[in-house]
């Protein structure tokens, strides 16, 4: 979402993040069945493939109404790279996929407002997310290739498993040049995905200590001491004010009467 000097904008993404986060689902669930089940050349390949090329569309007709709404067109271009490459480079099938990562911020904004369901929630739905897009995209790349290493849809889970933790057994790697940008976009994303979820882990846990520490100094035994001498010390002044008072009216009432 822009800021606030963009109001058209802010207009048109609050009225359309539900229905394209829809339509990015559908569109990995029509992707998956195109990977998984048809082959090239095949009948239902070539109506599957026509219905992404048509999802497709809508995102350009999104991402080109965006651009017209933005009042600075090139800050607008600037903060979505993803967004312009998705539309600009289509070639690359599972570039057109991230556009499934619009996703996560509607996503995040119908979670619970709470700090530690929202990091929960990210890692959930960016980690899976990225794990099945990046998974289909080498499987398709490498099924077909020559001395390829991953050939089963379950090869290429275990290597997005291996790879987005960074442990790289080396026991599976992409040949092709596709699978290979699948492999270094999963590497730069999930440094960033993990990386940033441990970030926010690591300040809460901080923040959660410092309140402790708080706490226990606002609570402790020499407070609960001061607090009880301050509220024995203000009983003492109201009895002296008391007196005071009385002292007050006795003299007031042994004075003789003037005249």
């Amino acid at each position: 979402m822009e800021t606030d000097d963009e109001p058209r904008l802010e207009a048109w993404e609050r009225r359309t993040d539900y229905p394209l986060t829809a339509l990015a689902v559908l569109y990995l669930a029509v992707y998956a069945v195109q990977v998984l089940a048809t082959r090239p050349g095949q009948a239902w390949w070539w109506w599957l493939d026509a219905g992404l090329w048509a999802v497709w569309a809508v995102f350009v007709v999104d991402y080109l109404v965006r651009l017209a709404l933005a009042r600075r067109t090139w800050r607008f271009v600037y903060r979505h790279p993803l967004d312009l490459l998705i539309v600009a480079a289509p070639f690359f099938r599972f570039l057109r996929l991230l556009r499934l990562v619009a996703a996560i911020s509607t996503l995040g904004r119908v979670l619970r407002d709470d700090f530690r369901g929202r990091v929960g929630s990210y890692l959930i739905v960016s980690v899976s997310l990225l794990s099945i897009v990046a998974a289909l995209g080498v499987y398709e790349a490498e099924r077909d290739a020559p001395e390829a290493s991953i050939l089963t849809f379950g090869d290429s889970l275990w290597w997005v498993l291996t790879t987005i933790t960074t442990v790289g057994y080396g026991d599976l790697s992409p040949v092709t040049t596709e699978g290979r940008l699948v492999a270094a976009g999963l590497m730069l994303a999930g440094i960033a995905v993990l990386g940033t979820v441990t970030a926010a882990i690591a300040t809460w846990f901080l923040e959660q200590v410092g309140a402790h520490d708080a706490s226990e100094a606002v609570s402790g035994p020499e407070v609960d001491h001061d607090r009880a001498r301050h509220d024995e010390l203000l009983a003492e002044l109201r009895h002296l004010r008391s007196r005071l008072d009385t002292l007050e009216s006795e003299r007031r009432s042994s004075e003789p009467a003037p005249g």
